[in-house]
């Protein structure tokens, strides 16, 4: 496995309409606790987080010293985890409140970067323009996602199923971006993501 997996068990039903219905307000507070992490209090310069990652330590481990912090690892395959949890639920996936701790049911995997050996030393330097086709081709796919989400929420409301057919527009849109995270700004891989979903 040279790339980053996320694995999401589906629940298609019986769905909890009126928590569907609310899916929006619902996910607020996770939503905020979720954002806290991205926010560099006392500074306009966010460098170092993206969405909760700590990017720029793992950036400079990397390209100085040819390592990878474990701390800094753990804590970035966390925030994805409950990334992907938050995801799950805001997309419908599922109806399992996003537990600030993990959830087995939801995983993502990193590959094995053996402290940093593993990775390119220079590759951080040029992974994030590499991956500005992937970028595009993953906002393409958030729309679609949004688009599939939506009349899956309507159909989820109105029968209580989650449809079979929305799965693997939605889910691959998670995997996709996760694993472009991976490769541009978690830098736990080398290898360039597959652009299909």
């Amino acid at each position: 496995m040279a790339q980053i997996t996320t694995t999401i068990q589906v629940q298609t039903g019986p769905r909890d309409r009126s928590a569907t219905l609310l899916r929006g307000i619902l996910v607020f507070p996770v939503l905020v606790f979720l954002g806290a992490f991205a926010t560099n209090f006392g500074s306009d310069n966010n460098l170092s987080y993206s969405a909760g990652m700590v990017l720029a330590p793992a950036f400079l481990a990397l390209l100085v010293r040819g390592k990878y912090p474990s701390y800094v690892l753990t804590f970035n395959h966390a925030v994805m985890e409950l990334n992907a949890r938050v995801g799950a639920y805001l997309f419908l996936l599922t109806d399992d409140y996003p537990s600030i701790e993990a959830n087995p049911k939801i995983a993502v995997e990193f590959p094995d970067v053996a402290g940093g050996k593993a990775l390119n030393q220079f590759a951080p330097l040029f992974k994030w323009f590499l991956a500005i086709p992937l970028y595009i081709v993953g906002a393409i796919y958030f729309i679609y996602a949004l688009i599939v989400t939506f009349v899956a929420w309507l159909s989820t409301i109105a029968s209580g199923i989650y449809p079979e057919w929305a799965i693997h527009p939605v889910l691959g849109t998670i995997q996709y971006w996760n694993r472009v995270y991976g490769y541009a700004f978690v830098l736990v891989t080398d290898e360039y993501p597959s652009f299909s979903l």
